[in-house]
């Protein structure tokens, strides 16, 4: 579905710029609503009279002439972890497929998602790292829900390793005792060290945590480094 058809499903018409119909979220004697496909895919919908986009974008939901996002990511979804900010309210989703795979996606407003990054970035867990005084900063959210299980607060950022390491990531774990735990791959080391320098005297106490896991043995653990 493109714009054209919705504007024809509204009784609209064709422009030299567009589309234009009668807007679905309010009683539009005069057509008054503008439809546009962009060149990446989506549709540029606004409303002259002054109706929100998502009052919009739900309306044309309601009619059945908004089309769903098409999934950009194969294999089936096997498990989410949601980013939430400091009130608690969901940002944004990291999923991962099966076969294995990553992305992200938010909520669109009416109950479904947008395939897409969310605009602002935060750590995983973030109310649990702001009240807490240690935190632990793995790679990954399943290592975070495995520390979790054993009463520790820990968190990490979405992206993997090569992810950059943001200032509000620091400002989070700002005046913290922060335990790092690299993974034991040269990606997730030099992960570790970008994130230490980051953090280096803006947090109270920086312990990097290396466990190592023999053949036969139980994870171990060493401390490579502890800087104030």
């Amino acid at each position: 579905m493109n714009a054209a058809e919705i504007a024809r499903n509204l009784h609209g018409r064709k422009q030299p710029s567009g589309c234009v119909a009668r807007c679905p979220a309010h009683e539009d004697h005069n057509p008054s609503l503008s439809l546009k496909d962009a060149d990446d895919g989506r549709i540029l919908v606004k409303c002259h009279a002054g109706c929100p986009q998502d009052a919009v974008v739900g309306a044309l939901k309601t009619k059945g002439l908004w089309p769903e996002p098409k999934p950009r990511y194969a294999g089936r979804i096997a498990v989410s972890y949601d980013y939430r900010d400091e009130a608690g309210d969901l940002l944004y989703q990291v999923v991962r497929t099966d076969p294995k795979g990553f992305f992200q996606r938010q909520p669109d407003g009416f109950g479904g998602w947008i395939n897409r990054k969310g605009k602002r970035q935060v750590l995983y867990r973030l109310r649990e790292v702001l009240e807490a005084s240690i935190v632990f900063c793995v790679e990954g959210e399943r290592d975070v829900e495995t520390l979790r299980r054993y009463g520790f607060v820990a968190t990490t950022n979405a992206g993997g390793a090569d992810a950059p390491w943001l200032p509000q990531y620091t400002e989070s774990l700002r005046g913290r005792e922060v335990i790092l735990i690299p993974d034991n791959d040269p990606p997730g080391r030099k992960r570790v060290l970008r994130i230490a320098r980051a953090l280096l005297g803006n947090v109270s106490r920086l312990i990097i945590l290396e466990l190592e896991v023999g053949p036969r043995t139980s994870p171990t653990g060493s401390i490579r480094g502890t800087l104030s």
